[in-house]
C-alpha cells in the first residue's frame, strides 16, 4: 500500500519572499558613482558661482542705482527747498532770465552737503541728480554727482566742475556722448537757476587735471567767464582708462521764486521732474533697509524651521533610513534639501528663504565690500574723478 504524500505547491520556494527595495543609489560601478558624484558637485559649485557673479552684475548695474536714488530723495527731502512759482492754473511759471550781477550760491559747502540739483533735458524729461560736495568714491556711489571741492561754485567766475559715474550707481552721466552743441545743462540751487549751454567735449587721461581749472585747460589764466565741466569715465563698460570731459558756459541765471527756466518747461509741466518731496517706491524704500530685510528673513526661517521640525521632523531622511526610498547620490543642494524638516513644499520654502537672505546680505554688505577691496573690482567700479 502506497503511502499518501502531501503535494508541494508550485513555486513554494517563493512563498516567503518579500520585496526589499535597494538601500543605496544603483548607478553602476563604484568608480562610476564616485565620478558622477564629483561631477555633480563641481556643476553645483559652478552654478552657485555663476549666480553670485550674476548677482554682482545686477548689483553694479541696477541695485547701486536704486540705492543712489533712495539716498538722493532722502537728501533732497532733508533740505526742503521751495517749489518754483506756479500760476493760478497750477502750471509752473517761466522764470525770466536775469541780466544783473550773477549771484553765487552756495558761497561755500562742507563735505557731503547738497550743493545743487542738476537737470539735463537731453538725458530725458525725468532726469535729475543731486550735486554734493566732494568727488570721492563714497559721494559718487551714493549721492549722484559730486562737486570738485577746489573748483568754483555755481554763479562764481570760473569753473563749476562736477564728476559722476557713467555705468552703475545710477549712471548719472551715462549719456554724455549724446550731448549736442547748444544743449541746456541746468543747475538749481536753493534760490537760483543757472542755465549753462553745452559747447564741446574731449577725452583725456585721468591725470590731466587742467580740465577742471578755473579756465579749463588754462590753469595759468584768470577766468573771465562762468563755465561748467562734467567729468566721467571712458570707456563706459570696461576699465576706465580715460575721462570724458564735457564743457559748457553760463547762458543766463534766474530766480526759483519766478518759476522754472524755459528749457525745463516741458519736463516741469508734465510732472516728469519734481521740485519738492518725492515719494519713494517700495524698491527704493527697501534699498535703505536691507539689513532689516535680512533680519526678517532669518526670523522667518527660524519660525518655519521649528514649526516643521515639531510637526513633521525629517521625513526625507526617515524614508531613506527605513528603506522606503533608495539612498540617492550625494549632492550639495540635494543633501541640503533632505536635511530640511517638513514636507517637500516646506523644505523648498525654507531653502528659498535662505537664498533670499543670502542675496540680500550680498547686496547690502558682500558686493560693496568686494567692490571696495578686490583690486580688479575696484578698477571695474569706474571711479570717474580726475587727479
Amino acid at each position: 500500500m502506497s503511502t499518501p504524500t502531501t503535494a508541494v505547491p508550485r513555486h513554494s520556494a517563493q512563498a516567503n519572499y518579500s520585496y526589499q527595495p535597494p538601500t543605496q543609489y544603483q548607478g553602476g560601478s563604484r568608480g562610476r558613482r564616485i565620478f558622477n558624484t564629483v561631477l555633480g558637485v563641481i556643476a553645483e559649485l559652478l552654478i552657485t558661482f555663476a549666480v553670485i557673479v550674476g548677482g554682482y552684475i545686477l548689483w553694479q548695474l541696477w541695485w547701486t542705482g536704486v540705492q543712489s536714488e533712495a539716498t538722493q530723495i532722502e537728501q533732497r527731502d532733508a533740505v526742503q527747498w521751495i517749489e518754483p512759482k506756479t500760476q493760478d492754473n497750477g502750471q509752473f511759471s517761466i522764470a525770466k532770465p536775469q541780466t544783473g550781477d550773477v549771484p553765487v550760491q552756495p558761497e561755500h559747502a562742507q563735505y557731503g552737503d547738497l550743493v545743487a540739483q542738476l537737470y539735463v533735458p537731453r538725458f530725458g524729461k525725468s532726469w535729475q541728480r543731486n550735486i554734493v560736495e566732494g568727488t570721492d568714491v563714497y559721494q559718487l556711489n551714493r549721492h549722484g554727482v559730486g562737486h570738485y571741492q577746489d573748483t568754483q561754485m555755481p554763479g562764481q567766475m570760473g569753473n563749476f566742475a562736477v564728476a559722476g559715474h557713467r555705468a552703475g550707481y545710477g549712471e548719472p552721466l551715462a549719456h554724455v556722448d549724446e550731448l549736442q552743441q547748444g544743449d541746456a545743462i541746468i543747475v538749481r540751487t536753493q534760490d537760483y537757476w543757472y542755465v549753462y549751454e553745452y559747447t564741446n567735449y574731449e577725452i583725456v587721461l585721468p591725470t590731466q587735471v587742467q580740465v577742471v581749472a578755473a579756465v579749463p585747460n588754462h590753469p595759468d589764466l584768470q577766468p573771465d567767464n562762468r563755465y561748467i565741466t562734467l567729468t566721467t569715465c571712458e570707456p563706459r563698460y570696461t576699465t576706465a582708462t580715460h575721462r570724458w570731459i564735457s564743457y559748457g558756459t553760463l547762458k543766463y541765471w534766474a530766480k526759483v521764486s519766478d518759476g522754472v527756466p524755459q528749457e525745463l518747461a516741458d519736463s516741469a509741466q508734465g510732472g516728469a521732474v519734481k521740485f519738492s518731496s518725492s515719494k519713494q517706491n517700495a524698491v527704493t524704500r527697501a534699498a535703505q533697509s536691507l539689513d532689516r530685510v535680512v533680519l526678517a528673513l532669518i526670523i522667518a526661517f527660524i519660525v518655519v524651521f521649528l514649526a516643521a521640525l515639531i510637526a513633521y521632523r525629517f521625513p526625507a531622511l526617515r524614508a531613506i533610513k527605513e528603506g522606503h526610498k533608495p539612498r540617492p547620490m550625494f549632492s550639495l543642494y540635494g543633501s541640503w534639501y533632505r536635511h530640511m524638516p517638513g514636507p517637500a513644499v516646506v523644505r523648498l520654502a525654507l531653502m528659498a528663504i535662505v537664498i533670499m537672505a543670502c542675496l540680500a546680505a550680498l547686496l547690502q554688505w558682500g558686493y560693496p565690500w568686494a567692490a571696495s577691496t578686490i583690486p580688479y573690482l575696484q578698477v571695474a567700479s569706474n571711479f570717474v574723478a580726475v587727479g
